[in-house]
């Protein structure tokens, strides 16, 4: 999945369809999905069907379906070199970010 020229809609769209597929793979029903997550049968109605849904229901979903793995490395740090390291290590400390000046 290229979600470098999509609209947000349609990865949503996307995403919501790969759950649904995996649910039907691993042949769960989403009542039983949705009880082994804690959430409703209309929570994960609604999370199939690309409407708006918190998102700790998707982990829920996730982990439930074997698939926490994928959300785990969703934002982790691209570190292809020693520069990378040295200036994810410096940014890990709490930092302020200062405000453009804006012009009056």
């Amino acid at each position: 999945m290229d979600l470098i020229y999509q609209r947000p809609d349609e990865i949503v769209s996307q995403i919501c369809t790969r759950l649904r597929q995996e649910r039907l793979a691993q042949q769960m029903t989403q009542a039983e999905v949705a009880a082994r997550a804690g959430v409703g049968v209309n929570t994960l109605s609604n999370l199939e069907s690309g409407r708006n849904t918190s998102f700790e229901s998707v982990v829920r979903v996730a982990m439930v379906l074997g698939r926490s793995a994928e959300l785990a490395a969703l934002f982790q740090p691209r570190l292809d070199s020693l520069d990378d390291m040295l200036r994810y290590e410096a940014s890990t400390q709490r930092h302020r970010v200062k405000r453009k000046a804006s012009r009056a």
